[in-house]
């Protein structure tokens, strides 16, 4: 009787559409957060939210990590202070978890990220 319903129905062209949808929204994503300047007391607020006040899932130890990649970032593509750039700082600090812990705080971060930054500009 399923088969009646889902006769053309395709597995792989629906997760490619998935696929394709969610790469164009990182792109779009990370375009905006690329021209979205933060200010040095913004960027401070957003770390001290996340690990500070506990909003983000993250290991507080994780705090000073965010800091330093963010105010003195090793690679110039992240001179400019841009919300991109504390996004990468966030991530390149979740590198120093386990995988799953790792996973988890990266999941969590977009969502984070998209609610705080309202509030903090």
């Amino acid at each position: 009787m399923l088969a009646k319903h889902s006769k053309n129905f395709s597995l792989q062209d629906s997760l490619a559409i998935g696929v394709d949808r969610m790469q164009r929204n990182l792109r779009r994503q990370t375009e905006q957060w690329r021209e979205q300047q933060l200010s040095a007391a913004s960027a401070k607020l957003i770390i001290y939210r996340a690990f500070i006040e506990g909003d983000l899932q993250a290991p507080k130890h994780l705090a000073g990590i965010v800091h330093d990649l963010y105010f003195n970032p090793k690679y110039e593509e992240f001179q400019p202070r841009t919300m991109w750039r504390l996004s990468n700082a966030f991530t390149s600090a979740f590198k120093e978890l386990d995988p799953i812990p790792q996973f988890k705080a990266t999941a969590k971060l977009e969502a984070f990220l998209d609610t705080t930054v309202a509030a903090a500009t």
